[in-house]
């Protein structure tokens, strides 16, 4: 991408557009649907840009979460990495996400580079060149169960080569708050937590996959004290339930025996003939 089409993320006309947007209309609009409770904001006081926000996703309340919980002086520039087969992929999309999100186009299924002569090849690295600081999603997609899935290096690989930090961030209650499928949050404002940590640099000699799962555990344990305390769903509960689901639709359908009650799987004798 030339640097000309990098300009809009510094731009100050689409930082006065993205004020409006994300602390008139989004912020007041969430804060209104959920009750946020931010932990932590007393760590961020010596982060400066650039820098790259990691956190568990398994809700589109996520990133307005981030956004709206962050001071400003480290929200005003920040970057949202989207996917872009998804979000790119009609105008109006992109424009919307763009003014809400500042998004990037980030390449599902060939990390943050893209593919040759993708707009996402490099753009990430670009930014956080040009101070830029972003956010970024390791999972890759949301968890459809609450369970947090492994983090891909990418994300780690970035903060290596360019010497930032990264600040995690541990979303609570998020996944039960907008369930996958749900255009709106659940009735009743309910309880979401954004809990910041300390921000996280690499190591000398520690690898991008060494970091990254050290972020990724740092993120379960601050999700898990908060969650703990809060009377939410750890990411166990998430995990074993998720378990449970699994197993259950596999068992497949039974039947009651008419003798006792009791569901008892039909044998292939019962079942007729197969086709």
């Amino acid at each position: 991408m030339a640097v000309s089409e990098r300009g809009r993320y510094r731009s100050r006309s689409h930082r006065a557009a993205r004020f409006v947007a994300q602390q008139l209309l989004l912020k007041p609009t969430i804060w209104a649907l959920v009750d946020v409770t931010v932990h932590g904001k007393e760590r961020l006081r010596h982060l400066q840009d650039p820098y790259i926000v990691v956190a568990n996703h398994s809700s589109h309340l996520d990133s307005p979460l981030i956004i709206g919980a962050l001071p400003r002086r480290l929200s005003r520039q920040l970057a949202t990495g989207a996917a872009a087969d998804y979000w790119y992929g009609k105008a109006w999309k992109s424009a919307s996400t763009g003014l809400f999100f500042n998004t990037f186009p980030v390449e599902r299924g060939r990390g943050l580079r893209g593919g040759r002569g993708s707009k996402a090849r490099g753009l990430a690295g670009h930014l956080l060149n040009d101070g830029i600081p972003l956010l970024i999603f390791p999972e890759g997609t949301r968890s459809r169960t609450g369970a947090m899935g492994s983090f891909k290096p990418g994300t780690a690989a970035l903060c290596i080569s360019r010497n930032v930090p990264c600040l995690p961030i541990a979303l609570v209650g998020a996944s039960l708050a907008m369930p996958t499928g749900s255009s709106l949050p659940e009735k009743g404002r309910p309880k979401v937590h954004v809990v910041f940590g300390e921000p996280m640099w690499a190591t000398p000699g520690e690898s991008a996959h060494e970091f990254s799962d050290r972020i990724a555990a740092k993120i379960r344990e601050m999700h898990d004290t908060v969650a703990a305390q809060s009377g939410l769903p750890t990411m166990s509960d998430y995990e074993q339930a998720a378990i449970a689901a699994k197993t259950e639709t596999e068992a497949g359908p039974t039947e009651l025996n008419e003798s006792d009650g009791n569901p008892t799987q039909q044998s292939d004798e019962e079942k007729g003939p197969q086709q």
